[in-house]
């Protein structure tokens, strides 16, 4: 069973932008992103934190994905100096996976491809009430690309070298190997009692270099590119960027493709009150966001 090819239900235009892009270089839209933290061991030597006896899981929510070439966006929130970069191997789930072994994990995978886990370090660490999900969990913080590698073509994904480059500079360079749950493992712990739906992707953690350990810290700016590389999948590049200012969101509500959007599916839908009902409500809820971005912009 192949991963289904799902198109995201957004209808701001620039978050409808976001998914076509990250549709063209997945193919599909995942309908989960689980990630493994603290999984190579030299990351967690640098980030003087003892071996997990266990995978540490967090998610990220479709809306952080974004494909090859898009720009990550350092949300107005953030500080300016906490976005950082992680590169990892991304795993693609093939068909439903559940309570699966390890040692038959691996033919449930479809392919491979490159990730980036952007993070918000303040927001992961101290302003996400002891969760990372929220500082991970931003539009755009899951580049990933730039193209699926079909499972067969890499026999051993712990094996793979790997690294991170900014403006040029070699900042993570590392193996799989040196995984500490290696991705048999991962996948198969995930499973247990829970169902990875076609098209789950799979962040499998990041090696040591990541900015927020080095001395002096390295943050992501507005300017910046970022590549990372794993070795048999290719490049995934991305520039960096603030985040669009969105005073004219409101304008592009009246105007562009999302009222068309909006009011194709109203005109379109059954002619009876709930139908009309949704319509109105969903117009609704996007002036509302709308307005609340011209407040902001």
């Amino acid at each position: 069973q192949a991963a289904p090819s799902l198109s995201p239900s957004v209808s701001p235009a620039r978050s409808a932008d976001r998914g076509r892009a990250a549709m063209s270089s997945l193919g599909f839209t995942p309908p989960a992103i689980f990630c493994i933290g603290l999984n190579y061991k030299q990351h967690a030597k640098e980030s003087g934190m003892a071996l997990p006896a266990f995978p540490v899981v967090f998610t990220k929510p479709p809306s952080s994905v974004i494909g090859h070439g898009d720009a990550i966006e350092i949300p107005s929130v953030c500080h300016a100096e906490e976005v950082d970069y992680e590169v990892e191997l991304a795993v693609i789930i093939g068909k439903a996976a559940k309570n699966v072994s390890e040692a038959e994990a691996l033919d449930y995978v479809q392919g491979y491809t490159v990730a980036n886990d952007v993070s918000a370090r303040k927001w992961q660490l101290q302003q996400g009430g002891g969760q990372w999900c929220r500082g991970k969990s931003f539009d755009t913080f899951c580049p990933l690309g730039p193209r699926v590698v079909p499972a067969a073509e890499i026999p051993d994904p712990n094996a793979l070298e790997l690294s991170c480059t900014v403006n040029g500079q070699v900042l993570q360079k590392s193996n799989t190997k040196d995984m500490i749950f290696n991705v048999r493992q991962i996948i198969s712990f995930l499973s247990q009692g829970t169902t990875l739906q076609p098209g789950t992707v799979i962040l499998t953690g990041t090696p040591e270099g990541v900015g927020v350990a080095r001395k002096p810290p390295v943050c992501l700016k507005p300017g910046d590119s970022v590549t990372c590389a794993v070795e048999g999948i290719g490049e995934l590049t991305n520039p960096v960027a603030a985040e669009a200012k969105t005073g004219a969101a409101l304008e592009r509500l009246c105007s562009g493709p999302g009222r068309a959007s909006a009011l194709s599916t109203a005109a379109s839908s059954p002619p009876d009150e709930r139908a009309a009902g949704r319509a109105r409500f969903h117009l609704r809820l996007a002036a509302s966001r709308a307005r609340a971005d011209l407040g902001r912009g």
